[in-house]
């Protein structure tokens, strides 16, 4: 992995009824991707409960500070057209220290979720929880500065929702959103 300074997450949430422009600009954002592919760890969309219907896209990325942060999420393709209806942007630490590519059960099998755990108070699960072998990335998300904890993200193959969800303390938080996820990229 490239380690430049900073990490961040990214999570565009998809605007209703924008599946026709997402489709229409593919090729576009994957070659907006492809100008990163040496600072992403991980990335790939977010799914409806119907396992088809794309709700969002992934990205964590190692670039130098927030403005560049600011500049990968906002001059994305599908942001600029309006296919995005709100985009998460936080610093986020690597606490696995690994790529989605490394993860070592491969980009096949088993379910696949984003949990983001949104938070409230002090601080929770700064410290990599047990079945690290079934976490894909995993991190806490904060300020830009880096000081002040504000919710955990975390990449994993777990049987079912309910199961991804309890990775997280559950009444640490003021929310804990799970979404289907897939590694993205190119096919």
């Amino acid at each position: 992995m490239n380690t430049l300074a900073m990490e961040f997450f990214c999570y565009h949430r998809d605007r209703p009824g924008s599946l026709a422009l997402r489709d229409e600009l593919r090729e576009e954002h994957w070659s907006y991707m492809d100008r990163y592919a040496k600072e992403l760890i991980a990335r790939g969309p977010t799914f409806a409960d119907d396992g088809e219907t794309p709700t969002g896209s992934v990205h964590i990325v190692d670039l130098p500070d927030p403005v560049a942060a600011r500049a990968f999420a906002f001059d994305e393709p599908n942001y600029q057209a309006g296919a995005y209806r709100d985009v998460l942007l936080r610093r986020w630490r690597n606490a696995l220290g690994r790529t989605m590519w490394d993860f070592p059960g491969g980009r096949e099998g088993g379910n696949r979720y984003l949990v983001l755990g949104l938070g409230s108070g002090e601080a929770a699960d700064l410290v990599v929880p047990p079945g690290r072998d079934e976490l894909i990335a995993y991190g806490p998300l904060s300020s830009d500065d880096g000081t002040t904890w504000l919710s955990t993200a975390a990449l994993v193959r777990a049987p079912d929702a309910d199961a991804a969800r309890a990775i997280l303390t559950t009444d640490r938080y003021a929310d804990i959103e799970v979404h289907s996820w897939e590694p993205g990229g190119r096919r």
